[in-house]
């Protein structure tokens, strides 16, 4: 009889905002994915991957999970429990003028049109958010919202009157035309200016209410560049980003909270009748891709205090200098993501890579 083997489940993950070669821009990484969903039965994967402002591509074994959750489902504390929908509703900010604000209703009546999508009626803030957007000296970028009440309180009221079981927020950035580091990131060589901030705005939904989110920026349309990057040049087709927003959020799983008395092992979870087929917990992650400059991150971190495969990729240059070999841990390392494709398939098929090479050493006794 032929053994039945588990789902083989990858993660993938490429920070927010540090400036990654490859995922640091508008949606750059979505390829990356593509492939590795090919050789996943499963992929967890986050919005900063996903996300191509109008441009999106149907991953139907890939879960789209927001950076918070994310890191809480690494740590064994939250489950991902797939479904086949969400009601998903929109928070806009009160700083959106109401030419802008109507350009992005239009973009989601459309994907309720064209895509089927289930989305609640809207919410505006109460109050204008005040994002901020800050540079760390590494050039990673981070920001705070000056109104995080009022965001809070827009969620709250989709989620009691409109019944929304995931979250798209659309908040006024700034429009600094001139800056250095947008025309940087616009040639393909700077870091993303907005996305640390994204980032702060999706971790507080996620943190307090425990439900699916993700952020869409509201911005002017910019002036034409003849030189613009092919990477950063998904941002610039259109009035909106919230497209992607909407399709990834329209199936994105729903959070489990495990019981923390409860011992981190399916076993322990299927006899406190808890196991469900759809849920998946971070013990059934068979291996993780990350940047090899980025391995300080919450999920890294937890990750690898379990059995899962670490890959680190290091033609994926970033901002930061956080090795493995810094925090002393063990990663398989991949020059590229089409190396880590080819360990990805060798790790399934339960193949030593070492068996992959010329040239194989004898075994050795261990010393006494």
């Amino acid at each position: 009889m032929q053994q039945v083997q588990r789902p083989y489940t990858v993660m993938l993950i490429v920070p927010t905002g540090i400036g990654a070669a490859i995922g640091g821009y508008a949606g750059d990484a979505l390829p990356v994915a593509r492939s590795l969903a090919q050789v996943a039965d499963r992929l967890i994967t986050h919005p900063n991957v996903l996300n191509g402002a109008q441009l999106y591509w149907p991953l139907p074994n890939a879960l789209y999970v927001e950076g918070y959750g994310l890191d809480q489902f690494a740590a064994g504390e939250w489950g991902l429990r797939s479904v086949h929908q969400n009601r998903v509703g929109l928070v806009f900010d009160q700083g959106i003028e109401p030419d802008l604000r109507l350009r992005h209703l239009q973009a989601a009546d459309a994907a309720r049109a064209t895509l089927g999508l289930n989305l609640t009626d809207y919410v505006v803030t109460d109050a204008p958010l005040g994002v901020e957007l800050r540079t760390a000296a590494s050039g990673a970028t981070w920001g705070t919202i000056q109104q995080p009440d009022s965001l809070l309180r827009a969620v709250d009221k989709l989620m009691t009157q409109a019944k929304a079981e995931a979250i798209a927020i659309v908040a006024r950035f700034s429009d600094d035309l001139g800056s250095e580091a947008l025309q940087l990131y616009r040639q393909g060589q700077g870091v993303d200016p907005l996305a640390g901030a994204e980032a702060v705005i999706s971790h507080l939904v996620v943190r307090t209410f425990k439900i699916p989110c993700a952020h869409a920026p509201a911005l002017l349309p910019l002036p034409l560049d003849s030189s613009l990057s092919p990477r950063s040049a998904a941002e610039e087709i259109g009035y909106t980003f919230l497209p992607c927003v909407l399709v990834g959020l329209s199936r994105a799983p729903q959070f489990v909270v495990a019981n923390p008395a409860q011992p981190f092992s399916e076993k322990d979870r299927s006899e406190k009748g808890q196991s469900n087929s759809d849920t998946i917990w971070a013990d059934q992650v068979d291996s993780l891709v990350i940047p090899a400059t980025a391995c300080g991150g919450s999920a890294v971190l937890s990750l690898s205090q379990t059995s899962t495969q670490i890959i680190a990729v290091s033609d994926n240059k970033t901002r930061l200098d956080v090795t493995a070999h810094h925090l002393g841990l063990t990663v398989t390392p991949a020059h590229s993501y089409l190396e880590a494709i080819g360990l990805l398939v060798a790790h399934k098929a339960g193949i030593s890579p070492h068996s992959l090479h010329p040239s194989l050493t004898h075994l050795q006794p261990l010393p006494n």
